[in-house]
């Protein structure tokens, strides 16, 4: 078969910087930028830090601006401005193997799962070693919502890949249902570690924070029982982040009543973002499915217990000390949860505890030395050497 870039890479010596070629969807600086865009950012700019040579070829968005960003170069493919997400997945799709191609240089290519069909298939178009990183498998909804079969692409395409990286336990198994001849490594999320240094505060608020869709982050089972619950609960409905389902979000908050008792501070970052989450008393990630969940993991470490449903890859992160878990998809059943466990202050507080205990398992760095790890084996180089780990360093966002 042939392929898009039709040369391997020179070789050099194995002291040389590995050079990466990371295919992230999301550029990090994006303004409403997910979850995906923020491991692209945290673990690149370790691996950078530690001597390897990443470039990231990332969508377009109105204001881009290619160049060096904390040791990472970042490039934008697509074509015009990408006003929008159609346009900025339709250019990025289409322009991708073109840009690949100019990095002929790159021993390693990294490719970032990415909605609505999951993989590109890359490694049918290159002749570098692929590892596919897996934080979006979520085509079968995409099929129900649009009724195009992605699902069927998403399938096709993870039959591509001979190494995967997968954000949790529930990931990997679905990959490997897919792909059994799959290698897949399992490296999680990281939390900001300044979240651990925000004083525990007992808040008033419910807090939601992730993209507006309706569907796959649940908001109308959020907001259905929140028309339960909000007459028992001293406290609002927070709910942050930008996404295409604003507008409906909004408009099902008008009819079910509740809009007074529900605010919308719009997309939230830093310094922002951390004092939401420290200043709720619950947090709830209401999804219909997810990779990893990573606002739980960071809510836990603001000391903020989570209300989640029970499904797959929530659980892993999710432990019965720091937050409760419904089954899943029964409105009256968060709804009730919601309630009790915002009245029990006692419990929020020991729960804020217990969950900053188990968040501190996620870190960047950590997770970064493991990622190496995978880079260096696919294109065949040793290990590097190990360096000391700090007293009582945890890892528990990772396994092999």
């Amino acid at each position: 078969m042939s392929t898009v870039d039709s040369d391997a890479p020179a070789p050099h010596g194995g002291s040389a910087p590995l050079r990466v070629l990371h295919l992230g969807f999301e550029d990090p600086r994006m303004p409403g930028s997910g979850g995906g865009s923020v491991r692209t950012r945290e673990i690149d700019r370790r691996l950078a830090a530690a001597g390897m040579d990443v470039t990231v070829l990332t969508t377009r968005f109105p204001g881009y601006v290619d160049g060096e960003h904390e040791g990472v170069r970042y490039e934008h493919v697509g074509i015009g401005r990408g006003a929008n997400r159609l346009t900025r997945l339709l250019g990025y799709v289409l322009m991708l193997p073109v840009a690949v191609r100019r990095h002929r240089e790159a021993d390693l290519v990294v490719e970032d799962f990415l909605p609505p069909f999951s993989s590109m298939a890359v490694p049918l178009w290159t002749r570098r070693p692929v590892v596919g990183m897996v934080q979006w498998l979520h085509a079968r909804e995409k099929t129900r919502q649009y009724k195009l079969p992605f699902h069927l692409v998403e399938r096709a395409a993870v039959r591509t890949h001979r190494q995967l990286v997968a954000v949790s336990e529930g990931t990997a198994e679905r990959l490997t249902a897919m792909n059994p001849r799959a290698s897949v490594d399992v490296i999680g999320n990281g939390v900001d570690p300044c979240l651990f240094d925000e004083p525990a505060q007992l808040g008033r608020d419910v807090l939601c924070i992730g993209r507006l869709e309706l569907g796959g982050k649940g908001l109308d089972l959020l907001l259905r029982a929140w028309a339960e619950a909000h007459p028992q609960v001293d406290g609002d409905l927070v709910i942050a982040g930008r996404g295409p389902d604003e507008a409906r979000v909004r408009q099902l908050a008008e009819r079910l009543g509740v809009a007074d008792r529900v605010r919308f501070p719009g997309w939230v970052g830093g310094a922002d973002k951390a004092r939401l989450l420290v200043t709720s008393r619950i947090a709830v990630v209401p999804s219909r499915a997810e990779t990893f969940g990573i606002v739980a993991v960071e809510a836990l470490a603001a000391a903020t217990p989570v209300v989640a449903f029970d499904i797959p890859c929530l659980r892993e992160v999710v432990p019965a000390v720091a937050g409760r878990l419904v089954r899943p998809f029964d409105i009256d059943g968060l709804a009730a949860e919601l309630v009790a466990l915002h009245g029990d202050r006692d419990r929020v507080l020991a729960m804020g505890t217990a969950g900053r205990a188990f968040a501190a398992g996620y870190d960047w760095d950590v997770l970064a030395r493991r990622q190496a790890e995978v880079y260096r084996a696919a294109v065949g180089r040793p290990p590097a050497a190990p360096s000391p780990r700090p007293c009582g360093e945890l890892t528990s966002g990772a396994r092999r």
